[in-house]
């Protein structure tokens, strides 16, 4: 259950790691205060969007127990198949200024987290296949993950510019991809 939340979170962060890498590129002189704020930002909102997706999937869970494998499937497979295709876009990063006022960074937040917030729901999935699943570690794990690789990102950024950008995209949607067909397939021969 640990390696499966853990690729679930490190899937889930690649868009804020590549969020928090064009802003280490926008801001040039990465200072802590710009990488903890990153962390902060994104980390809490990866957190809370799952939390959020699983209550209201929770709600409707008496419903969705004999499909639920296919909409977490079909989530994490439509989740990881934007990442893949967002991986291509050589242009996101110019769109990325260099404030981390609380605005912008609310913004972003938000818009990173959004498919948190699907994959909050295809882990009501996760609940069924593990007795001893619970909600409010696998959401700890995703936010801790995405903390530690947005402060890094910010930092690798400044670094390297944008040049893993594309490939932090691609190996999170890979990732997302397979950890759905995983769920499909373990529901389906009741491994």
């Amino acid at each position: 259950m640990f390696v499966d939340l853990l690729g679930i979170a490190v899937g889930l962060s690649m868009d804020a790691f590549a969020v928090a890498m064009c802003k280490g590129l926008a801001v040039g002189k990465v200072k802590f205060k710009h990488m903890f704020l990153a962390g902060l930002w994104f980390g809490g909102f990866q957190a809370l969007m799952p939390l959020l997706g699983y209550i209201l999937g929770s709600t409707f869970d008496t419903y969705i127990k004999t499909f639920d494998h296919w909409i977490a499937f079909v989530l994490l497979a439509f989740i990881g198949g934007k990442m893949l295709f967002e991986a291509f876009d050589k242009d996101e990063c110019d769109a990325t200024d260099a404030s981390f006022a609380f605005l912008t960074m609310a913004i972003m937040a938000v818009a990173t987290s959004i498919d948190a917030l699907a994959a909050g729901i295809s882990l009501i999935a996760q609940k069924q296949n593990y007795a001893n699943f619970n909600i409010l570690v696998a959401v700890a794990l995703i936010g801790v993950v995405t903390f530690v690789l947005s402060f890094v990102g910010v930092k690798i950024g400044s670094v390297f510019g944008a040049k893993y950008k594309s490939r932090a995209e691609f190996a999170g949607g890979i990732v997302l991809v397979f950890m759905g067909i995983k769920i499909l397939i373990q529901h389906l021969f009741d491994l």
